[in-house]
């Protein structure tokens, strides 16, 4: 059964998005420097990992305001999508999780899940089978699927920068989770943290 791992950039700060993120903006004001690592990674072998394992993701899932603003004049597009496009030989099938799906679509290949963060789960595990099922944002998603004991890893790209404010993360946890930490990959860019969660916790 596909693994479920939790996967995003954070400020030391504890912020995934700079001030007044939206659908014009995206990561809010300045918060491109959360993804320095990103945007560097082709003269960094070890930042580049990090995407080129992207292409063993079977499924992805991702919440409304993310799915909003990568369906938006601004977002996903011929040079950049999912892993900032790296040479994938496919895009992965994304479930976005929502109230209401929208009426129309600039992209296409997304599913909609109205049932809330254990249904999507449950259906992108379906799909992705022995691949993994990767939950890429925002926030309250990964918020949510940790509470609810539904992830199994939990990578954080930790950028070298401070956003001071923002959308932060883990503010809808509110009781203790344990981590066993798995990794640690320092580059000149980010520190990648890898921690495995007890789904039976």
């Amino acid at each position: 059964m596909s693994t479920v791992i939790a996967d995003i950039s954070m400020s030391l700060d504890g912020y995934i998005t700079g001030p007044e993120p939206g659908d014009d903006k995206g990561l809010g004001i300045g918060g491109e420097a959360l993804h320095g690592w990103v945007l560097n990674s082709e003269d960094s072998p070890r930042d580049r990992h990090f995407l080129e394992v992207a292409e063993h993701h079977g499924a992805v899932i991702m919440g409304r305001r993310t799915f909003d603003f990568v369906d938006g004049p601004h977002g996903w597009n011929d040079e950049i999508g999912y892993a900032f496009d790296h040479e994938l030989p496919t895009r992965p099938p994304i479930f976005v999780v929502t109230h209401e799906a929208p009426e129309t679509t600039r992209l296409t290949g997304f599913t909609f899940i109205t049932d809330g963060i254990p249904a999507a789960v449950e259906a992108a595990r379906a799909t992705a089978g022995e691949r993994k099922t990767v939950i890429m944002g925002g926030a309250s998603v990964i918020d949510q699927a940790l509470a609810a004991g539904l992830v199994d890893e939990l990578r954080i790209h930790l950028s070298p920068v401070m956003m001071g404010s923002g959308t932060r993360l883990f503010d809808q946890i509110d009781e203790r989770v344990l981590l066993n930490q798995r990794d640690v990959v320092v580059t000149d860019h980010a520190t990648h943290l890898t921690y495995r969660l007890d789904r039976n916790r």
